[in-house]
């Protein structure tokens, strides 16, 4: 009832928004044709944890407790920075990932698995969409025929074509990009990518055959409107689509910084290869 509730008032107060946005006109980028999308910009949401709606759990990792789960051992004792904090989610229609029943199994058994599975820990690329709602901020450059995204979580970087090149001559972990435009909306496809990415902390994954298509629109001078369409046979019964605005970090001199964190996580993959290891 409360949910509902929710729901009801958040969509009430979103409706001026809407019409708003429908009627911006952004400024035109480089070339005076298509809107200007240069800045860096950063995703509020808890999607990062779960595409899904999803109640506020005690960890990302549990073990069963005597009056139900408590927190792994692994994440004890960080407390509730370990926490998992409640979202309405992401994802449009009926707010549920249409999984196969064995795509469905491989995710469930992802989340029970989390601290071992999660791409993340081990800092493993992103991959698209993840890359856009994870806590860091990402910078677009656009040129009047050029596009590049740069990411400050892991220094992941996009060189997006602006003329179809083909198939990507191999699959990678950020993907190939095809930029393209519809009125305002800068619209890119995304194949080529390895199936190692999730899509979030909860064990939402994909096979090799990902295609993501994204839709960048303006809808006031510091947001974006971004959706992006996911399609994979292999491991959903059908096309979905996530939902979010994307905020213009107005902070003075905001750039992006270095977080490059594969040598932070050495410890955890290769310490135990140490002369001496280190206890564990």
């Amino acid at each position: 009832m409360r949910l509902s509730l929710a729901l009801a008032i958040s969509a009430i107060l979103l409706m001026p928004s809407a019409t708003m946005a429908a009627d911006y006109k952004a400024p035109r980028g480089p070339g005076g044709k298509h809107p200007d999308l240069n800045g860096i910009w950063q995703a509020l949401n808890e999607a990062n944890y779960d595409l899904e709606l999803h109640v506020a759990k005690t960890s990302l990792a549990t073990r069963e407790g005597p009056h139900g789960p408590v927190p792994a051992i692994e994440t004890l004792y960080i407390g509730t920075i370990g926490s998992v904090p409640p979202g309405l989610g992401v994802v449009t229609g009926d707010g549920k990932i249409p999984y196969t029943a064995d795509a469905l199994k491989i995710k469930q058994e992802n989340q029970q698995n989390w601290l071992q599975r999660d791409p993340e820990i081990k800092c493993y690329l992103p991959g698209v969409p993840r890359a856009n709602y994870m806590p860091y901020p990402f910078q677009i450059f656009q040129g009047e025929d050029t596009l590049f995204m740069a990411y400050q979580y892991a220094g992941a970087v996009r060189d997006i074509f602006t003329k179809d090149p083909g198939p990507a001559p191999v699959d990678s972990w950020m993907g190939q990009s095809v930029a393209s435009w519809e009125g305002d909306t800068l619209v890119i496809k995304v194949t080529g990518q390895r199936e190692d990415t999730w899509f979030d902390r909860a064990g939402n994954h994909h096979s090799a055959q990902l295609v993501v298509t994204e839709r960048y629109t303006p809808t006031g001078p510091d947001h974006l409107l971004y959706e992006a369409t996911i399609e994979d046979p292999e491991t959903f019964t059908l096309p979905w689509t996530i939902s979010m605005p994307l905020y213009r970090r107005v902070d003075a001199n905001m750039q992006l910084m270095e977080f490059r964190c594969v040598e932070f996580v050495e410890e955890l993959m290769y310490g135990e290869w140490r002369r001496k290891p280190l206890p564990r």
